[in-house]
């Protein structure tokens, strides 16, 4: 029921040429990207003008995406994107359901009047805030939702730009389908991008074959030096300095991944990495199974996100938040060493 109102409500939108400001989470990755650009271009093709916001720059990895390099970074450029934002008919918020996860752009999104429409994939939205939304969890990605959305339009709106970034939001965001793919409608809607986009080896390529020698050394020395197995808990933690990641030239996008290495190992239920910058300490959840890093960074972290996949931030020293973490590990032994 929610999608026919959402639909009716978007075609009403739409029926009229609009500016939009499209923004997505802060830290953005290939979902966020991938899910903002295409969505950009469908609107574009509607007879729309678009501009899609970041608060801080994306992975450089994900710079070779059709229409990235036209996307405005609020770090960079604030007085643009707030004259964006302040001159937008219509503001839709992809791949976050809370303002505080759109980072700088949070204080500007928060004052703006303007209507505002969401595609989500994430726990908890606040659907007060917007005149439509499609808020789904047991879907793969919010490119998946874009990909569906488009095809509500017709497949005639379809070309290799919006699916080539529909896959690479679906890929990243699925871990090259290893996890998250509830339903299969997400192949289904894969094999009709694969149709359209120029050729999924090279995008699969470009996401994951473009590591620097940095990257590359600094995940060994993650694995190497400091992952931590706590074997009673099932649970291992990557805890990585500001100090350590300036050592390896650390770039947007040099960890990405690295939370996952540990759960190949066969005993182990739940990941850890903790990283230090910018003066907050971000953790990222990894789980197996029925385990929810959700709840944990939800209650513990200021965060949250997917039962298996999730994100906190604290405003802390890095001992503190190792300290904290290793606290409520034991309440929460039970459930890991059940999985």
């Amino acid at each position: 029921m929610q999608r026919d109102s959402f639909f009716l409500t978007l075609d009403e939108v739409v029926r009229t040429p609009k500016r939009f400001a499209l923004i997505t989470h802060v830290n953005p990755d290939g979902d966020a990207i991938g899910s903002s650009l295409a969505f950009s271009q469908l609107l574009r093709k509607l007879g729309h003008e678009t501009e899609v916001i970041v608060s801080n720059d994306f992975p450089g990895f994900l710079a070779w995406m059709p229409g990235a390099s036209d996307i405005h970074i609020y770090e960079k450029n604030a007085p643009l994107c707030d004259k964006i934002l302040d001159q937008a008919d219509c503001v839709v918020l992809l791949d976050f359901n809370q303002f505080s996860r759109s980072g700088l752009v949070q204080d500007k999104l928060s004052g703006l009047k303007t209507s505002k429409i969401l595609i989500d994939h994430h726990r908890e939205p606040n659907l007060d805030n917007f005149i439509c939304a499609l808020s789904e969890t047991q879907v793969s990605s919010t490119s998946e939702l874009v990909a569906e959305t488009i095809l509500h339009f017709g497949e005639q709106y379809l070309d290799a730009s919006i699916a080539t970034n529909v896959l690479v939001g679906i890929v990243t965001d699925t871990g090259s389908f290893a996890h998250s793919v509830f339903r299969p409608e997400t192949f289904a809607l894969c094999a009709k991008m694969i149709k359209y986009a120029p050729s999924y080896t090279q995008i699969h390529q470009l996401v994951y074959d473009t590591f620097s020698e940095d990257r590359l050394r600094l995940l060994g020395y993650s694995i190497s030096n400091k992952m931590e197995v706590l074997d009673d808990y099932a649970t291992t933690i990557i805890s990585l300095t500001k100090e350590e990641l300036a050592r390896f030239n650390y770039q947007p996008g040099d960890t990405e991944g690295v939370v996952n290495y540990p759960l190949s190992m066969k005993k182990m239920v739940m990941s850890v990495l903790v990283t230090e910058r910018q003066g907050v300490v971000r953790l990222s959840f990894r789980s197996k199974g029925n385990f929810s890093v959700h709840e944990l960074a939800q209650k513990f972290f200021n965060g949250g996100g997917h039962t298996n996949a999730a994100g906190g931030t604290l405003t802390c020293s890095m001992d503190e938040a190792l300290n904290l973490l290793h606290r409520v590990l034991p309440e929460y032994r039970e459930k890991l060493l059940q999985q």
